[in-house]
């Protein structure tokens, strides 16, 4: 079973963007993963398909309808378990456990919002989660679902050229990567380490392990507890 992804979107012509290009271009060609995209605009009211009005209580800005919003997802045909997402800057942090949880799955509705936010009542009666993925704002829930589909797409079964690249990057281990070196051995005055070029694998994972460690430290100390490392150490 393929990974089937639904977008709720003002601007269905933002799909499938970077994500139609290279090995996930190539996966969606091949049919690892789909994608269907549902125009919120097809569910707005009068002459102008409106699918915002001004907030309850007074406040700047627009905020999409609940019944708009609504009849967009009711719409899609989804696969019972599908979990359906809500991207938002207020939504718990998007983690590549999660990711790992998604790409497991049978696929996602993703919701993306616009204006000053989404009708708390739709969040509730359509059983939301809403995902963020970082504490910043975006124009709209477009980029911040391409973000979240290209770090699920890129564990779906055939789509990596190399399963093992998977497993040793960033996060799924608790730490953040080592550090990387190619060819040429030296270049502006700067050498590849000489452990690197040893041949001796057991001396390379410890070395990369020690480097992972100190730049997690350095940069993500909060990452830590997750480990079997502490700030101590």
């Amino acid at each position: 079973m393929s990974f089937a992804a639904t977008i709720v979107t003002l601007y269905p012509e933002m799909f499938p963007g970077h994500l139609g290009h290279s090995l996930a271009g190539r996966g969606l060609a091949e049919g690892a993963w789909s994608l269907q995209t549902v125009h919120l605009r097809q569910f707005g009211h009068g002459k102008h398909r409106a699918v915002d009005d001004t907030p309850a209580g007074g406040g700047a800005g627009m905020v999409l309808r609940p019944d708009c919003l609504a009849a967009a997802i009711d719409s899609a045909d989804l696969h019972n378990e599908m979990p359906r997402l809500l991207m938002s800057p207020r939504g718990k942090p998007l983690t590549q456990g999660f990711v790992r949880e998604l790409a497991a799955g049978p696929g996602a509705l993703i919701v993306c919002g616009r204006f000053e936010g989404v009708d708390e009542r739709v969040i509730e009666a359509r059983n939301l989660i809403e995902v963020s993925v970082g504490d910043y704002i975006l124009s709209g829930g477009e980029a911040a679902a391409l973000t979240l589909l290209d770090a699920v797409i890129r564990l779906l079964p055939g789509v990596m050229g190399n399963e093992e690249s998977g497993t040793e990057e960033s996060f799924e281990t608790g730490l953040l990567e080592h550090p990387h070196y190619t060819k040429p051995s030296e270049w502006e005055g700067l050498a590849v380490p000489d452990i690197l070029k040893s041949g001796n694998h057991a001396a390379i994972d410890a070395w990369r392990r020690r480097e992972a460690e100190k730049l997690t430290a350095d940069r993500r100390p909060d990452l830590l507890p997750g480990t079997d490392l502490d700030h101590t150490e």
